[in-house]
C-alpha cells in the first residue's frame, strides 16, 4: 500500500527535480514473471525506475541499508529484499526467486554495485541464474543521468535530467546439468550486450 501511495508523489518530484522520461515501457509484460535488469550508477536508481514502471516493482538492495533507523524499515515497506555483496548470498537468490514465481516483477542489476555515468561493467552470473531457473521474461533498462543527479558520496541529489529505456523482452531457456553455470553466465552476458545497445540508442 505505501508503495502504490508514494508512487504519484514521487513521479511529480521526479519531474520537477530531474524532467525524468522513459520510453519503450509499453513493451513490458503486464503480468506473469517479469524481471527487469538495468545498469546501475546511482543510489536513485530503483526509485527512479520503478516510478516510471507500469508494474510494482521488487528490488534487491544491500543488507547494510536495512540496518540504517527509518530507512531501513522504508525500504522494506516498499518491496525492497535484502542482498549481501561479499561472495553469493543463497538467500537473497531465493528470495528473488520466489518474488518471480509467483509472477510478479523484480528489479535487479547485473553488475552488482554502482559504477560511473556512461560506463558498463562484466555482469555477475546471478542475474543470468535468476533469469533461466525462473523462466521469466527478461527485460533490459538503461538509466542515463542518475550518476550526476546523486554522484557516489553525494549528500544530496541534484537538479538535472535523467532518462529510462526500456529494452524488447529476452527470454532463457532453462538449463540443467553440469553446463549450467556456462548458461548463467552466457544468460547474464547477454543482458548487458542488450543494456548497451540502449545506452547506444540513447547517445
Amino acid at each position: 500500500m505505501l508503495y502504490e501511495i508514494l508512487k504519484p508523489i514521487l513521479r511529480v518530484i521526479t519531474l520537477i527535480m530531474w524532467r525524468l522520461e522513459a520510453r519503450g515501457a509499453e513493451q513490458m509484460p503486464r503480468k506473469g514473471p517479469l524481471l527487469l535488469v538495468s545498469n546501475h550508477v546511482s543510489v536513485l536508481d530503483p526509485p527512479l525506475i520503478g516510478v516510471v514502471t507500469p508494474r510494482q516493482l521488487t528490488f534487491l538492495a544491500k543488507a547494510e541499508l536495512f540496518d540504517v533507523p527509518i530507512l531501513g524499515r522504508l525500504i522494506r515497506a516498499v518491496n525492497a529484499r535484502p542482498v549481501r555483496r561479499e561472495g553469493s548470498d543463497a538467500r537473497a537468490l531465493k528470495d528473488a526467486l520466489r518474488v518471480l514465481e509467483e509472477g510478479r516483477a523484480l528489479l535487479v542489476f547485473p553488475e552488482g554495485t554502482r559504477g560511473a555515468e556512461g560506463v558498463l561493467r562484466e555482469a555477475k552470473p546471478g542475474a543470468g541464474m535468476l533469469a533461466v531457473l525462473s523462466g521469466a521474461a527478461v527485460v533490459p533498462v538503461y538509466i542515463t543521468g542518475s550518476g550526476r543527479a546523486m554522484p557516489r558520496g553525494a549528500a544530496l541529489p541534484r537538479p538535472g535530467k535523467v532518462s529510462v529505456r526500456f529494452g524488447t523482452p529476452l527470454h532463457f531457456k532453462p538449463g540443467s546439468g553440469p553446463e549450467r553455470k556456462e548458461t548463467y553466465r552466457a544468460a547474464a552476458d547477454e543482458m548487458m550486450r542488450a543494456i548497451a545497445q540502449l545506452q547506444a540508442q540513447a547517445a
